[in-house]
Order: C-alpha cells, then sequence, then structure tokens
C-alpha cells in the first residue's frame, strides 16, 4: 500500500472513529433526558436502544440498496452524501431535546404512568424524537464502504474496517461522556460538542470531495452478487446467526444492567461500565479478526460460536451472591468480556465474508443483524425480566448459542455447553431469588424486581437488589413533625416515594386526604407485606396510591397540598435521586403547595462532618434555596438531614405546640415503635439537631443541582481532585 493511500484509510478511520464517538455521546446523554422525561425504568432502557438501534437498521439497509444509484444518477462521490449524513445527526443534537420536553407535555393527560396509553404513547413519543437521527447514524457505514469501493475496488474488508473504526470511538464517547464531559459542562454542552464533531465530520468529507469527481463515481456501480454464501460448516446459517447475536447482545445488555445493579449500584457509571466493557472487548475482537485475517487464518464459525455458548452464562456464576465478595465489581464486569470478545470477532467475520466488500450486501446484512438488536432490549425489558427474572433470561438467550452448536455437530463442545447451561440453571443464585433471603416475597414488573424480607421490625425493602428502607421511626417523622408545623390543621400530604409506606401510613393517621406517588407497581403491592393494616388503611375514601413519576404527577395534578414529602431512592448518585432533588423539580413542586405548605425533603447521609457528605449536603441546600425563601435543616441520629421548606416564613412549635396539635391517632402512631419515649421527648431530640443554614453555606460558592448539570450523579473528577489534593 501506498502511502496516498494509507492517507486515505487513515483519514477514514479518523473520520469514523470521531462518529462513533458521537453516536455514544448522543446515546447516553439521550438516555438520561429521556429518563428526565419520561421516567426512570428499564423498559424505558430498553425502548431507547431498540429505536437506536431501528435506526441503525433503517438507514444501513437503504443506503446500502441506493447508494450505487445515487452516485451513478448524480455523479457525487459517495463522500458527499456521507457529509450530509453527519450534518443531519448534528442536527439532531439540538433537536432530540426539544422534541423530549414537547412529548413529555403533550403526555400528560395521557393517565397513570402504569397505564397501557402512556406506556404506549411514551414508547412511540420516544421513536418519533430520535429515530430520524438514528437512521442518518445508520447510513454512514455503508456509505464509507461506497466511498473505499471508489478509491480502492480491490477492497473486501471495508465492513470490519469501519466497524473497527466506529467502535473505537465508540469505547472513547462512553468514558468521555459519562466520566467528565457531563460533569463539567452538562447535558446540553456536551451535545452541542458532538453535534460540533459531526459538523467538522461533514465539512472535512466535502473538502474531501473535491478531488473525487463524477468520473471517480463511476468505479462503484459494478455489481456485486446479493449474497455470497460460505459453503463451510455453520456457514449457512450466516443470516439467522446475525439476527441471533444481535438479538441476544442487546437483550444480554438489558438484563446485565439489571443484574449487577447491586453490585455496581444504581448510578450513571453503572450503566457506562457495561457498556465500556461491551465496546472495548468488541474492538478488541474486530481487532484481533482483521489481523487473522491479513495472515490468512481465522477462527472457524463453529467455534466462535460454541465460545459464545459457554461464554454467555460466565455472567450468571460472576453474579452469584455467594461467591467471590473481594472485588465484586471487577468480577463482575470482566465475566461479560469473553462473550463480547467472541461477539467481536464474529460479527465483522461474518459481514466481510457474507458481503465481499460490497456496501448493498454489507447494508442488508448489517440491517438483519440491527433488527435483531432491536427486538432484543424489547424482549428483555417487557416480557424476560418481569416473567423470568435475570438468571432465567439469560439461560434462555443461551439456548440458541447451544443449537447452532449442535447444529453444526461438535458433540463434545456442544456437551460442554448444555452441561454449563445445566450448571447455571441448578447450581447459582442471584439476588432476585427468594432462597438468598430470609422470609422473603419477591415481586416482577416491567419497572424492576421488588424484594420484600425478614420479619418483625427487621423486614427490608429491595429494589433491582439494592436496599432501599428498613421499618424505622425516622420515616414516621416526614409526615408528623412537617404536618405539626401548620398552626391550622393539615388538609392534604402527597408522599413522594412510597418505599415500605411508612410515611403514607403515618400521614393517613392525621386522617386527611393523603395521596403517595410511587414509581414501581411491585413496591405498592407490597405494602401490606410490611403493615399487618395495610388494607384497613387503603379503605379510606380519602387515601390513595397512584403509580406515576414524582415530577410527572406534579405536572398532571390541578391537586394543591400542605404537605409534600420526599424520600429518594438511594445512593444518592442515582439518577432517580438526582431527578429529585435538582431545582427544576423543586419549582415544579413549589406550584403544587398551598399557601403556607411545607416541602419536606430527605437526604440520606452518614456523617454531616465527613468532607464528601458536607458536599451533598450543601449542594441540595443550594438547589432548595434556589426555588425556596425559608428553608430549615435537622441532621437526626445518625441517619441523614431533613430539609423543611416554604414559600412562606414558618416557626418550628414548640413542644407543647407540638403535642398539642397532633391528633391522638397520629401520636400512637408516632412512638408505636419507641413505647418508651413520649411524643414531646422525640420532637426536642429533633430539634436540638438543627443545623444553621448559615453553616452550611459557608467556605465559597455552593454548586447547585440542575437537570442539566446532576452533580450528583456525575462526580468522578470531583473526587479524583479530592484524592489528588488529599
Amino acid at each position: 500500500m501506498d502511502s496516498s493511500a494509507r492517507r486515505f484509510y487513515l483519514l477514514i478511520f479518523l473520520l469514523f472513529l470521531i462518529s462513533g464517538f458521537c453516536g455514544l455521546v448522543y446515546q447516553i446523554v439521550w438516555i438520561r433526558l429521556a429518563f428526565t422525561a419520561f421516567g426512570v425504568i428499564t423498559p424505558l432502557l430498553s425502548v431507547v436502544i431498540s429505536v437506536f438501534m431501528a435506526g441503525l437498521a433503517i438507514g444501513s439497509w437503504t443506503s446500502g440498496c441506493l447508494i450505487k444509484n445515487l452516485t451513478r444518477r448524480t455523479g457525487w462521490s459517495p463522500v458527499i452524501f456521507y457529509a450530509m449524513a453527519e450534518f443531519l445527526i448534528g442536527i439532531g443534537a439540538v433537536a432530540v431535546p426539544l422534541l423530549f420536553s414537547a412529548g413529555q407535555t403533550l403526555l400528560l393527560p395521557a393517565g397513570d404512568f402504569d397505564s397501557l396509553t402512556y406506556l404506549v404513547l411514551s414508547a412511540v413519543i420516544l421513536g418519533i424524537s430520535i429515530l430520524p437521527w438514528c437512521v442518518f447514524m445508520g447510513t454512514t457505514i455503508p456509505l464509507g464502504m461506497a466511498f473505499i469501493r471508489q478509491f480502492d475496488c480491490s477492497g473486501k474488508t471495508g465492513f470490519s474496517y469501519l466497524y473497527l473504526a466506529n467502535v473505537i470511538g465508540a469505547i472513547c464517547g462512553t468514558f468521555a461522556t459519562a466520566g467528565f464531559l457531563i460533569e463539567l459542562i452538562g447535558f446540553s454542552a456536551t451535545l452541542l460538542l458532538a453535534a460540533g464533531c459531526n459538523f467538522l465530520i461533514g465539512t472535512i468529507c466535502l473538502i474531501v470531495s473535491l478531488r473525487h469527481t463524477a468520473s471517480d463515481a463511476a468505479d462503484i456501480s459494478q455489481e456485486y452478487p446479493d449474497n455470497i454464501l460460505p459453503a463451510a460448516a455453520g456457514q449457512n446459517l450466516v443470516v439467522p446467526i446475525l439476527f441471533t447475536t444481535g438479538f441476544a447482545s442487546m437483550a444480554m445488555e438489558v438484563v446485565w444492567t439489571r443484574a449487577f445493579t447491586p453490585v455496581l449500584k444504581t448510578t450513571v457509571y453503572a450503566y457506562a461500565a457495561i457498556l465500556f466493557v461491551y465496546l472495548l472487548a468488541t474492538s478488541i475482537g474486530s481487532w484481533w479478526y482483521r489481523r487473522q485475517n491479513r495472515e490468512g487464518r481465522t477462527i472457524s464459525i463453529t467455534a466462535l460460536i460454541i465460545l459464545l455458548s459457554c461464554f454467555c452464562l460466565l455472567p450468571i456464576v460472576a453474579g452469584d451472591p455467594r461467591l467471590f465478595s473481594a472485588q465484586k465489581e471487577l468480577i463482575v464486569l470482566v465475566s461479560i468480556f469473553p462473550f463480547c470478545l467472541m461477539l467481536g470477532y464474529l460479527t465483522p467475520k461474518l459481514l466481510d465474508e457474507f458481503s465481499q466488500g460490497d456496501p448493498k450486501v454489507a447494508g442488508r446484512a448489517y440491517a438483519v443483524n440491527t433488527v435483531g438488536c432491536i427486538l432484543g432490549p424489547l424482549f428483555a425489558g417487557y416480557f424476560l425480566l418481569p416473567f423470568l427474572g435475570v438468571k432465567f433470561s439469560l439461560i434462555l438467550l443461551a439456548v440458541p448459542f447451544v443449537l447452532y452448536a449442535a447444529y453444526c455437530d461438535r458433540k463434545i463442545l456442544t456437551f460442554l455447553s448444555l452441561a454449563a447451561l445445566t450448571a447455571s440453571t441448578g447450581f447459582c443464585l442471584t439476588y432476585e431469588d427468594p432462597s438468598f433471603y430470609s422470609h422473603a416475597v419477591v415481586r416482577r414488573d416491567y419497572v424492576a424486581t421488588v424484594i420484600s424480607h425478614g420479619a418483625g421490625l427487621h423486614k427490608r425493602l429491595l429494589v433491582n437488589g439494592v436496599g432501599m428502607t428498613t421499618l424505622s421511626p425516622v420515616t414516621k417523622f416526614m409526615a408528623h413533625i412537617p404536618l405539626a408545623v401548620h398552626k391550622e390543621k393539615p388538609q392534604s400530604a402527597l408522599i413522594i416515594c412510597l418505599g415500605m409506606g411508612t410515611t403514607f401510613r403515618s400521614a393517613a393517621s392525621w386522617g386527611i386526604e393523603t395521596t403517595a406517588v410511587e414509581l414501581v407497581p411491585g413496591v405498592r403491592d407490597a405494602f401490606g407485606f410490611y403493615f399487618d393494616d395495610a388494607a384497613e388503611v387503603l379503605k379510606k375514601p380519602n387515601v390513595k396510591i397512584v403509580v406515576d413519576d414524582g415530577r410527572r404527577f406534579l405536572r398532571r395534578t390541578s391537586e394543591n397540598f400542605d404537605l409534600i414529602t420526599i424520600d429518594p431512592p438511594p445512593p444518592f448518585e442515582s439518577s432517580g435521586s438526582g431527578l429529585l432533588y435538582s431545582e427544576e423539580f423543586y419549582r415544579i413542586l413549589k406550584t403544587r403547595l398551598k399557601n403556607n405548605g411545607i416541602l419536606q425533603q430527605w437526604l440520606p447521609t452518614d456523617r454531616p462532618d465527613l468532607t464528601l457528605n458536607k458536599f451533598n449536603i450543601r449542594t441540595v441546600a443550594a438547589a432548595v434555596c434556589a426555588e425556596f425563601p425559608f428553608v430549615k435543616v435537622f441532621y437526626f441520629n445518625g441517619l441523614g438531614c431533613y430539609f423543611f421548606a416554604s414559600m412562606q416564613h414558618f416557626d418550628m412549635p414548640t413542644p407543647d405546640e407540638f403535642v398539642a396539635r397532633l391528633p391522638p391517632q397520629a401520636a400512637a402512631d408516632l412512638v408505636e415503635w419507641m413505647p418508651d419515649k413520649s411524643p414531646a421527648y422525640i420532637y426536642e431530640h429533633f430539634l436540638e439537631k438543627e443545623i444553621p443554614l448559615d453553616a452550611i453555606r459557608a467556605k465559597g460558592a455552593i454548586l447547585s443541582i440542575t437537570d442539566d448539570k446532576p452533580i450528583n450523579e456525575y462526580f468522578l473528577v470531583r473526587r479524583l481532585r479530592a484524592k489528588i489534593a488529599f
């Protein structure tokens, strides 16, 4: 290869690397913005991934079919069409957030969050919002292959070359976006940065097109066979294998996210870490294939399928809570690496051998793979996880590979695959298995797996394996104390995040209109596990539980409340929490408070004197104070902070006033788990823990949590700086 050819291939590689970078920036940011607009649930992740892949399939198929005729009729080089695609992708960076916002408003009358109408319409709006831009992303590889054909008619591995560049760019995009871009510059600026990169690619391509005139474009008009089916064992299954690998890999990505949540915790870095390992392994596999292909020796398709059938079961073993207590985070991430490595080797091998460099055939075949990628996440999110759970979902997804291996007649290796399948079924546990807990009840729905276990006051609630709360007097205070702040008897209370239902039950003891909003249907259904009188509470005409997203409920309800109390799910760094601590959320919330209404916001934290916890308290205080002029903060029992806020001035009642304002049933509820303490004693002890707001605000500017910069979720750079400074 001469120097000009090397420069050409290097330029194409760099352009597709940057394009892959932008693609993952969009995917990560759009998923998080979708959470803000439509709710933090697994099916939403499935829909975004599926629509993303649907766009890639449509774009790949159509551009592969049309590019030869387009270049022949227009006389333009394929690189011009590639430039157009990149310009259009960049426009999507601005368009998608606007479409999400419009869709969110449009869906407000669609009913409760768990209604079929809302679920269907939200998926449709998500699709309409991001599909066009994903279609343009899908056109890029066939267009790039066509341009390579124009430059080098002998090239037959164009797909794997561009695929490798795209995946390496995707790795960089994943790391940069989740690692530091969002934390430093926010969602909006990150999207604009990616759009700028798309426009840069388009501009460079237009400049390159000046060197490739209409006469050059005729080179790619040569016809190639629409399919080239190799004759070796197993290779007559190219198309079904491409579909299966796409289906299984994307479905597994959704299942892995659910399975590893208890280990990696519910932070944005959990999904980013899974995606990073997936892409890293895929890129290494693709590079390995290209290296072996140049040497004239590659692993057979049969062997690759058998390896896939074994490796896809490793996450079940690695995720067993009884095993690998040390370095569990690293072990679960490493467990998906071999499967992704083989996938990265197999996919470009199949497409290179199938297409022989023809962009039309490659576009069609890649579209088949991508159709599998579309259906896999939807199947995992809406059917596998709700009905089968993590373990049996992964086992079912492994079955097609075992069947392919059996078809290829490698009896010994197939036997090993079946043995691994059997072992995974019989011996491994997950965090969802009732046998891992005492007195456990497991409920699965489209949002999460909910585990209720324990007995007496030692009952616990876990969502996707993460401990949410316990039966604690602290959650009773969230209702009784702010309700008693009102000089006149309060009439209504709204509890956002039901949890075990302690705060909800305590508010209902006041005999007022009591509404709880809970995102997860399984959590609502578990209320009776924790309280024997749950059925009696729910029979009251003024008490109800609504399944909805907290923000969405506040925007669509016409009710106003004397008290709105919020106990976000831990950890503080999760997406679900970030949306309930931002300035924008408080801006919506204060419109639903009555005159003299009180907001009670809970922030879980063990020690307020630690640097990290000080930062968390200050950021929440900054967000609350940005919207409310009157704020008080109390730290209690080494568990967390209570923020009380109002649009009108309020004073904490004296102990005598507090006791006088408590209805008899509420007073009995307050001391239910502390029968040796009086309401006055409990309240006096609470008042002693007030933290002066000036002390929180001291020592420099305070960063606030906003929807554009949720600094509670994105903290890697900040904590690395703290470690270096220390």
